[in-house]
């Protein structure tokens, strides 16, 4: 990007066309010490003929006309052909002419120094003009020159507040219904700076002053505008204005495309992640549906009563294996779809979870709660799937014959419950990437699961408005704390 000092000199490029008031009154002081200065000069010298004097006057005028523009040296020229009647053509001290050739003379002047006034104002805007579109080609150029996916909106509008003095610029997106929203901006906005709103605050320093409009509001696309605020533009301005709403339009979008790529490719991440998890956590059930139902399809194997009903458990089990992962995608899918709708009311905690804990072993899992504990405010049915995701979890990780801990307590306006298991533990710098969809630990498959436990267990903890945070086990593991508010009495 250009520097600072490139932006303040493409402001004042384009404002050289127009001279500023310090500039003229410049030029009318040096007419007026200036003239009377040359006059005695002249009038003092006898070798000086009447057309070598005017010509001294046209240097004059040139140079007034330099310094201060067509105005100025519009004015020199009168005031120079005035003082030259009164002073140097006879009679002397009168505006008459007895000389036609004296006339002749005092006309020529006259005509060419309007006519340098007039060049001389016409190359400085030229001047101006080629300084501006360069510096306007550099700034476009900068834009230009940048990846789409590398130019972010308030790069190009901090272009447009440095290059033109702004106090503020936005980009305002016009949504269906005429709502409109800032989707960037740069500088200190004003007060009620939503265009569709009444005039805003135009900001001197940090006092504000009386309500203005926005300096422009220009069309940067379809749905997009460009909304500035600072000082009044010129009509030279607007051209390179437009073209860099334009280019912020173009980096918004650009910005959004790749926002949408990002989302694509995280899609396309889970997608993979699923088919590596459900391929083979679905395989391991079905092989042992399969194995047990030829098994007990063999006609020439007379099976006793004690095989054959553990040849039925074998197929229950691997079902029940079968519904807990296709009831785990579908949560997972209703959570990233954001399709989870909590039903929050008071719920007995230890009623909730001894009713999850009932299919689990009594040996494998050490319940402590009391049954003093307050309502909590969650929905019983997602309670119950984070219990049993937790406890799930806990058990694969937790040695064998060790039993996993739940525990609950009052703290404050809170009730926390704990799972703990006493397992290998996870370091705390990978605590935030155990509740990413289909995350093993290490990335290895522990007992055959689909990693998505703790993911499912965070998402309808969220939508409940709990929490859900990891800590380590004191003595080695990890422990899962749900800190679920208390109930309005």
């Amino acid at each position: 990007m250009s520097s600072p000092s490139g932006y303040a000199t493409s402001a004042a490029a384009s404002r050289l066309t127009r001279l500023s008031r310090t500039r003229r009154g410049t030029a009318v002081v040096v007419l007026l010490v200036a003239l009377p200065v040359l006059t005695a000069a002249v009038v003092g010298s006898s070798e000086l003929s009447l057309g070598s004097a005017l010509m001294l006057y046209v240097l004059l005028v040139v140079v007034v006309a330099s310094v201060g523009g067509i105005g100025p040296g519009v004015l020199a020229a009168v005031a120079s052909a005035l003082t030259a009647n009164w002073f140097l053509i006879p009679p002397r001290h009168t505006l008459a002419i007895e000389n036609r050739d004296a006339v002749l003379e005092l006309v020529v002047f006259l005509a060419v120094s309007l006519i340098v006034s007039v060049t001389v104002e016409l190359a400085a805007r030229e001047r101006a003009t080629a300084s501006r579109s360069a510096l306007e080609a550099r700034v476009l150029a900068d834009v230009s020159a940048r990846a789409p996916g590398d130019l972010r909106p308030a790069d190009v509008l901090e272009e447009v507040r440095r290059a033109f003095a702004m106090v503020a610029v936005a980009l305002v997106r016009t949504r269906p219904g005429r709502t409109e929203e800032v989707v960037a901006s740069v500088g200190t906005m004003p007060v009620g700076h939503v265009p569709a709103a009444p005039p805003v605050e135009r900001y001197s320093g940090a006092v504000p002053a009386e309500p203005v409009q926005p300096a422009a509001r220009l069309r940067a696309g379809d749905e997009l505008e460009l909304v500035a605020y600072g000082p009044a533009l010129f009509a030279e301005d607007r051209g390179l204005l437009q073209r860099l709403a334009a280019a912020a339009a173009r980096a918004w979008e650009g910005q959004r495309l790749a926002a949408h790529a990002v989302e694509l490719a995280e899609a396309d991440r889970m997608r993979a992640a699923l088919l590596a998890a459900v391929g083979h956590d679905l395989r391991t059930p079905l092989a042992g549906l399969k194995a047990a139902v030829s098994s007990l399809r063999q006609d020439d194997v007379d099976w006793s009563p004690a095989e054959r009903a553990e040849l039925l458990g074998s197929i229950e089990e691997s079902t029940d294996h079968l519904t807990d992962i296709i009831a785990n995608l579908l949560d997972i899918s209703r959570i990233e779809a954001g399709a989870v709708t909590a039903q929050v009311a008071p719920v007995a905690l230890d009623e909730v979870v001894a009713r999850t804990l009932l299919p689990v072993p009594a040996a494998q899992v050490d319940l402590d709660l009391s049954d003093t504990l307050p309502l909590v405010q969650a929905d019983a049915g997602l309670l119950d799937r984070v219990v049993a995701n937790l406890v799930d979890n806990a058990r694969r990780h937790t040695p064998p014959g060790v039993p996993v801990e739940v525990r609950a307590r009052l703290v404050g306006d809170r009730v926390d419950l704990q799972v703990r298991d006493h397992g290998p533990g996870v370091p705390r710098e990978k605590w935030e990437t155990i509740f990413v969809p289909f995350q093993r630990l290490d990335d290895k498959a522990v007992g055959g699961h689909t990693g998505l436990g703790l993911a499912i267990a965070q998402g309808f903890c969220d939508a409940m408005g709990a929490a859900l945070t990891p800590s380590h086990t004191p003595g080695g593991g990890l422990t899962m704390t749900v800190r679920l508010v208390v109930a309005a009495p």
